[in-house]
């Protein structure tokens, strides 16, 4: 089913050249003729396929970058020179970015792509495709996936030109965040009527309750980005999706699975997912690559790794007996304050990480060979070219991490000790089913059903009404009676609800959108993160879109 999936969104039916929603007069070029448009609802499904493609293109990469290191939630330091890379992952690491950080840019054109893909198949089927149930529909996945853009931009760039008619020569300058927020809202409710309730058939694809998840996600944000708080119709908006009773929550011993390289329909928790498949180049999904310690592709049977021939290894020989293993950089890392909030013993959201000493499949200690300038490069013996075998294990990161003499307060070093410093994120678990390259076939949930039940929670304890019998409490330990045996909550707080947040959605691209509305993006925390700028709960709008745009403005602070 899941290769099916990918199938259809791979369908290029529409040849398609927009990078940008501020490009102007772009030419269709279609191979659809209008003795051939779409009639079937497949044949429509098919049709937009590079709407879907679109959202896949970017999202773990550029998307994933921009909002989880410019929280508390991961940081990629320098090792030596290893990573400097412009100064693109200190800079939001530090909320230090110009409108030229790369991943500002890359995210910007990622999101305007969407945007202008949509925005040329709409007009195509708008004028061109047989009137009908199955267009109406196809018109209203569209629209939902062009107001998934939006709302991704809304939340990341504040002000932001609303450029919705195909072909306009038009420039559009910025449009207030409200008024952005309202041109959203109105077009996931014009669409509602016309699209499909979930199924196995619509994963990967546009339902009704993809775009309740995106209401409910901007009301409940809707203080943030308009001044006027929305929880009430959060939680009607939640519970549309509850009352489905389409959706259930994964028990213990299944959890951790719906986000192997396996998963996909079958997964009841996935509202909204993205479907990724190693074998295509639009859209990479390689976590792993950033993730897993470089000493561990072996151990996870990362592709590139290259296993020696005994049973008992030593890691990082190249030769004899040795394993190789290049492949995975694992330059990516947690912070102390976000970790700390995993402090539950019990709790099967533990496994997604990676700390301390680390072990074989058997249980034996995995064991690296190297050098002792190779371990650690402020070695000063006589024989720092000697052979020094060590056993695996991952430090923390803290505050201390930085060593005297290091290139900069963000660099770990270049040697073993740094390598091996930070507590790893293998929720998305390294793609064993895939040997030939470093593109993973998990499937990344955007909206899952636990966070409709602990937007409702929030919404409540900020003052919503509960409603189908449920408080903020018992919809909080809902969720913590399949993931954890420790006794449920007596009572919960919004600093319960934020720290739930964080073991549940780790990885997950929500947490700079969580910490902005408790209060804690100004934070300090993680590798020399002191700004408190206000400002910067909004990215800049980048050079480049300035430059093919004169009439964007450039957002305060900026």
């Amino acid at each position: 089913m899941k290769k099916i999936i990918l199938g259809i969104l791979g369908l290029m039916s529409i040849a398609l050249t927009i990078s940008s929603c501020q490009k102007i007069n772009v030419p269709v070029t279609a191979e659809i003729t209008p003795a051939v448009y779409p009639l079937t609802p497949a044949q429509f499904t098919s049709a937009e396929g590079p709407a879907y493609i679109a959202i896949r293109n970017d999202f773990s990469v550029s998307y994933w970058f921009l909002q989880s290191l410019s929280s508390d939630e991961a940081v990629l330091p320098t090792f030596g020179t290893n990573w400097l890379d412009g100064n693109k992952y200190v800079e939001l690491h530090r909320h230090t970015w110009t409108q030229d950080n790369a991943w500002v840019n890359s995210t910007w054109t990622y999101l305007t792509g969407i945007i202008g893909t949509s925005n040329q198949i709409i007009s195509i089927f708008s004028t061109s495709a047989p009137a009908g149930a199955a267009k109406n529909t196809s018109l209203a996945e569209l629209k939902t996936v062009r107001a998934l853009a939006y709302f991704m931009m809304m939340d990341s760039y504040g002000n932001v030109p609303l450029d919705t008619l195909y072909g306009s020569t038009t420039l559009k300058t910025n449009t207030p965040r409200a008024q952005v927020f309202t041109y959203v809202e109105s077009q996931l409710k014009a669409a509602l009527p016309y699209l499909k309730s979930p199924s196995t058939a619509t994963y990967g694809l546009v339902t009704k309750d993809l775009a309740y998840s995106i209401l409910a996600k901007m009301y409940l944000n809707a203080e943030v980005y308009t001044g006027t708080a929305r929880y009430d119709d959060c939680i009607a908006a939640c519970d549309q999706i509850i009352s489905s009773g389409y959706y259930a929550l994964e028990p213990m011993s299944t959890y951790l699975q719906q986000f192997y390289p396996t998963n996909g329909p079958s997964e009841k928790e996935f509202i909204f997912a993205i479907p990724f498949d190693a074998t295509t180049s639009s859209g990479t999904m390689f976590y792993a690559r950033y993730d897993l310690n470089r000493n561990e592709g072996i151990r996870y049977l990362y592709s590139g790794s290259t296993p020696g021939g005994y049973t008992d290894p030593v890691m990082n020989l190249s030769t004899g007996n040795g394993l190789i293993n290049s492949q995975p950089s694992g330059p990516r890392m947690t912070t102390a304050e976000y970790y700390a909030n995993f402090n539950d013993p019990n709790d099967v959201r533990n496994k997604q990480w990676l700390t301390g000493a680390q072990y074989w499949q058997d249980g034996t200690p995995i064991m690296v060979k190297t050098t002792k300038l190779g371990y650690n490069q402020f070695y000063t013996g006589s024989d720092g070219a000697a052979s020094y075998t060590y056993p695996l294990v991952l430090t923390p990161l803290t505050s201390s991490s930085v060593r005297a003499g290091t290139n900069s307060s963000f660099d770990l070093g270049n040697d073993e000790i740094a390598w091996n410093i930070g507590v790893r994120n293998i929720k998305f678990y390294p793609d064993y089913t895939n040997t030939i390259s470093r593109n993973q076939n998990n499937d990344v949930p955007l909206f899952r059903y636990s966070d409709i039940i602990l937007m409702k929670a929030e919404a409540i304890l900020r003052g919503g009404s509960p409603t189908l019998g449920a408080t903020a409490l018992s919809l909080v330990n809902q969720i913590k009676s399949v993931r954890t045996t420790t006794a449920a909550l007596t009572s919960v707080s919004l600093t319960d609800i934020y720290s739930e947040r964080c073991k549940e959605f780790a990885w997950e691209t929500w947490h700079r959108n969580d910490m902005i509305r408790f209060g804690q993006y100004e934070n300090t925390y993680g590798l020399g993160k002191t700004n408190t700028d206000i400002y910067r709960r909004i990215f800049p709008i980048p050079t480049v879109a300035i430059m093919t745009n004169s009439k964007l403005v450039q957002n305060s602070g900026y």
